[in-house]
């Protein structure tokens, strides 16, 4: 059956009531969590698209109202160091999925490099599709005995690809699969699994039905369906990436806002609307104590006036499409009642690359060998403070291969291979200010060797 075909929107009033009786439930206790962890526990992972680390309340943010993911991190642990996979969409994706980083994925970009010029990113560009053959979140825990859902943006495959959702690993998809498209929020089709589904309310221009509204109700026709088997939910919505359309600005419209704002705060809060009425779902189905529920964004807020504005990169240097913080240091809520500690703030440092194999550990399921990332379970259910020592890579090929580091307190970034690497200490100048480079030439070294190796060539993003 097709998920489209699936979707039965509860009523208002049941919705209503589930908001308010997980509103009116105590707050979770701050005691550890228990030392050990249900090996079939349900795991979701909610992706914002284009949302910066300063638009939550729960990490700082004051202009845009978000009481649920604020209620979420109360009741569970808030990470302040967790990175996206990548400055900008698809690469960020392909690593989350892959446990890869950047410099070893498949897709490095949202454009390919054709002799040496950026090639436009439209649909049937095979260039940016997975081949079908790679193991991802999805296929390790479907092999697991997991149903395997996903709602929202793919941005790895095209229609005629084998790079699609249900070739790897997702029984149920629905959503924008072309990255061009996916701004569109009231486009007049959709794919669901292996097939375009129409949205009818929409042709011919008509604005009647909001795509993130089908994405929120694929997931909780989801959890309903599959509440007694164990699941993995993935919902990377397309909120709040340009273009900037929503149903109604609501409580903003009578603020002295530029207009562009008001509808980004807006989708913000319409986005933890639905990740409200998802855990008022579990709770009312009592899966909640089963679940394990991941919220974050796939990079920084774009760059400009509006951002600024609204503060939503935090205090952070850069924005969407840098090797910055503001283009890679992500909010990561973690909740889970009984397992994931409730009112922690932890800063270790991990990032999407970890989400495979800890995603594995949790199933009770083997991860590939070779990955770039490592089981963080630990971490995630408070049996232990930090991780291991090691280095973070990441790579932006756009005019230049741009390179950026991750060691302990040390942040490198240098803009091409042909420039020198500035430096960072992020333990007393977070906003990436101060180049201490000459200070430490030690660190240098050490960075430029691991820098080094961490690039694999790919024809589709040659080295300029």
């Amino acid at each position: 059956m097709n998920p489209i075909d699936t979707l039965h929107p509860p009523p208002l009033s049941l919705l209503v009531a589930s908001l308010a009786a997980w509103a009116a439930l105590p707050l979770a206790s701050a005691a550890p969590a228990p030392a050990g962890a249900p090996r079939h526990s349900n795991l979701i992972f909610i992706m914002a698209d284009d949302l910066g680390y300063g638009d939550l309340g729960c990490y700082g943010g004051r202009m845009i109202h978000t009481p649920n993911l604020d209620r979420l991190a109360r009741e569970g642990t808030r990470f302040t160091s967790c990175y996206a996979g990548a400055p900008v969409c698809a690469p960020s994706r392909c690593v989350l999925m892959t446990g890869l980083h950047n410099g070893h994925c498949l897709v490095r970009d949202n454009s390919p490099q054709v002799g040496g010029k950026l090639e436009s990113f439209g649909e049937g560009n095979m260039r940016l599709s997975l081949t079908g053959n790679e193991t991802t979140v999805a296929t390790v825990l479907r092999a697991a005995g997991y149903a395997t859902g996903a709602a929202g943006k793919w941005g790895l495959g095209e229609p005629e690809s084998n790079g699609t959702p249900w070739h790897l690993g997702f029984d149920e998809w629905l959503g924008y699969l072309n990255q061009n498209h996916a701004p569109y929020y009231y486009s007049d089709y959709l794919w669901g699994t292996g097939a375009k589904r129409p949205v009818p309310e929409n042709a011919g221009g008509q604005r009647r039905v909001y795509s993130n509204d089908l994405f929120r109700d694929f997931a909780l026709d989801f959890v309903r369906r599959h509440r007694d088997q164990p699941f993995f939910l993935y919902l990377p919505m397309t909120i709040p990436h340009n273009r900037m359309e929503v149903p109604s600005v609501g409580e903003y419209a009578a603020l002295d806002w530029p207009e562009d704002a008001k509808i980004y705060a807006a989708m913000v809060t319409r986005l933890d609307g639905y990740v409200g009425e998802l855990i008022a779902e579990l709770h009312r189905l009592h899966l909640a104590e089963d679940t394990l529920v991941l919220f974050t964004s796939d990079n920084g807020a774009l760059h400009g006036a509006r951002a600024d504005w609204l503060h939503s990169n935090d205090d952070f240097r850069g924005a969407k499409s840098t090797l910055y913080e503001g283009g890679l240091r992500m909010p990561m809520v973690a909740w889970w009642p009984g397992h994931v500690p409730a009112g922690r703030v932890n800063d270790a440092i991990w990032w999407f690359a970890d989400v495979l194999p800890t995603f594995a550990a949790l199933a009770g399921a083997k991860a590939p060998a070779g990955l770039d990332g490592m089981d963080i379970s630990s971490v995630l259910l408070g049996r232990s403070a930090t991780l291991p020592d090691r280095r973070l890579y990441w790579e932006f090929p756009r005019d230049r291969l741009g390179q950026a580091a991750r060691h302990g307190r040390w942040k490198g970034v240098r803009v091409g291979t042909d420039q020198p690497m500035e430096l960072y200490d992020l333990t007393t100048d977070p906003g990436e200010t101060h180049n201490v480079a000459a200070s430490h030439p030690e660190v240098i070294r050490d960075l430029e060797l691991f820098l080094a190796a961490g690039h694999t060539p790919s024809p589709n993003w040659p080295v300029d």
